[in-house]
């Protein structure tokens, strides 16, 4: 059994909708579909929470009125049975109503966590009404019921698999599964959601515990391209990447995928597929553990990086000097990117500033600080082994004409990372793809 996911733009219009089903059912083999909410309506719930927060009632109610207003007219727009319509409408009035009930109670992140929930709840009832109105043979499987987190607001793998072993066996025959994405359970049962990797996640979480033949994210984009193709000429997609390769994208720019989200397919030795809803055809990318050996496959960039350089004699030869700067960082729960080390200072990178002044002043009782802001990282992937002679100067020689911070390279066999200014940005990777890929 196969898994697809599709993000909110998939099911975003009632066509698009109709255009998901011809997907999943394609193959004529069962498969498992997890859904994200319709694009827009996450931000909307997450306006209406904001609302109540401020204990506006008449605000929330407005936002409320709205959408049930444009969910009314999906169900007009997806259904052509009278009693498919009243059945939808139905379950959406109670939906709507459910939120509405928020407006008298005291609010806290727990109900808005709870009305986040309802987004993927509403897409998910509406497209399994559709599949069955064409007479496929589809079931709704509610995630609240298998989709838990620990204490530690992490997954619980071997809970999910249990579960969901006991709901598919209860569920015997259908052709098609779907459940939501994003949603779950704590340890404590409240409602929670899976915040890093979002439906992603779940796909990926699903097709574990199923033991799937693979996993397949759909978005409105051809799977991941060797470079920025909104800044950089001439980028291809990428048709394969190790899973390493992969998260080092994700972390450093591609947005296509979460770095965290892949970890539960990995560790199963799944391959999740990227492919194009708008082009079904396309190759699209596929990540597994396979490498393939001396290629050097595509380059990313993470915006608004700050440099921080603690210089101090003191770090000459000394024991636990390292650990006290890292304890800082710990301590404002701000992590680091890049580091490079001398005999006397040591420099690192991160892209959080909310604690940035006071990292800095406890940083200056063991040495001279410097900041630079402004700054990017450009990170080249692919099979970067030391043993692969050569790969680096090829690299350096196309930022040759780039000033540059800071380098790291050894820490992974898949990425050798650069900080230069975000003005040189472009410069920066556009030489990159002309010296590597063109």
């Amino acid at each position: 059994m196969k898994v697809m996911k599709f993000g909110g733009t998939s099911v975003g219009t009632p066509q698009r909708m109709k255009e998901v089903t011809q997907l999943v059912i394609k193959s004529g083999e069962p498969v498992f579909v997890v859904l994200s909410a319709m694009s827009g309506t996450t931000n909307s719930l997450v306006e209406i929470s904001d609302y109540l927060y401020k204990k506006n009632a008449d605000g929330a109610n407005e936002v409320i009125n709205n959408l049930e207003a444009k969910y009314m007219r999906h169900v007009e727009e997806l259904y052509t049975k009278d009693d498919v319509k009243k059945a939808t409408c139905e379950f959406l009035k109670d939906e709507f109503n459910y939120l509405r009930s928020f407006t008298k109670e005291i609010f806290t992140s727990f109900e808005e966590k709870t009305i986040v929930a309802q987004g993927e709840m509403m897409s998910t009832n509406m497209v399994v009404n559709y599949m069955k109105e064409q007479g496929i043979k589809a079931v709704l499987l509610n995630a609240l019921d298998f989709m838990r987190t620990d204490k530690n607001a992490e997954p619980d793998p071997v809970y999910i698999k249990e579960k969901l072993k006991a709901v598919m066996a209860e569920n015997e025959g259908y052709q098609v599964y779907v459940t939501q994405g994003f949603i779950c359970r704590n340890a404590y049962g409240e409602v929670d959601n899976l915040q890093r990797g979002g439906s992603d996640y779940t796909a990926s979480l699903v097709g574990a515990a199923i033991n799937a033949e693979e996993i397949q994210i759909w978005t409105d984009i051809d799977g991941m391209h060797n470079n920025d193709p909104r800044i950089v000429e001439k980028t291809q997609p990428i048709h394969q990447l190790q899973f390493e390769e992969a998260a080092e994208l994700a972390y450093f720019g591609a947005k296509i995928l979460h770095p965290t989200c892949v970890q539960p397919a990995k560790y199963a030795g799944i391959p999740v597929r990227l492919l194009n809803t708008m082009d079904p055809d396309a190759e699209g990318t596929t990540i597994s553990n396979q490498t393939e050996y001396g290629k050097i496959k595509a380059v990313a960039a993470k915006d608004n990086i700050i440099a921080i350089k603690i210089k101090s004699s003191r770090m000459l030869l000394a024991t636990g000097f390292l650990r006290k700067v890292f304890e800082i960082f710990e301590s404002y729960q701000t992590p680091i990117d890049m580091v490079c080390t001398s005999e006397v200072a040591v420099s690192m990178s991160v892209d959080n500033s909310t604690h940035l002044g006071e990292i800095v002043d406890e940083l200056k009782k063991y040495g001279t600080v410097t900041v630079d802001t402004g700054m990017c990282i450009i990170c080249v992937v692919g099979d970067l082994d030391w043993s692969n002679i050569g790969f680096e100067t090829r690299v350096l020689d196309a930022l040759k004409n780039i000033s540059v911070r800071m380098i790291s390279y050894g820490g992974s066999n898949y990425n050798i990372s650069f900080l230069i200014k975000e003005e040189d940005k472009r410069r920066a990777l556009q030489s990159l793809s002309d010296n590597l890929f063109n």
